[in-house]
């Protein structure tokens, strides 16, 4: 499977951008670069191994303090390399209107 099969358009960093991913309970986190981006996904290389992890849901943290993020999922693993998409958020974390 290639990471050419894309549904929006892509931003690359050729020299990647510094990222982390950090599992959903925050128990693991990995350094990561990011060589390209969309509005459904990413391509990143992780530094470290992610043999163990889970990765049917983990954050993409954009910001060393963890302010910018985005929920993902594991699409593909090619060597060092995933490809993930971003996750909609749920509507049921979405406040209702007050009457």
């Amino acid at each position: 499977m290639t990471f050419g099969l894309r549904k929006s358009g892509r931003v690359n960093f050729e020299r990647g951008v510094e990222v982390f991913i950090m599992g959903i309970d925050g128990t693991w986190r990995r350094n990561c670069l990011m060589f390209d981006v969309s509005q459904t996904g990413a391509r990143l290389h992780v530094e470290d191994s992610i043999e163990g992890l889970d990765l049917k849901e983990f954050f993409l943290l954009l910001s060393s303090t963890g302010l910018a993020y985005r929920r993902c999922r594991l699409i593909r693993v090619m060597g060092e390399q995933i490809g993930i998409e971003f996750l909609a958020p749920s509507k049921s974390n979405k406040k209702k209107p007050s009457k």
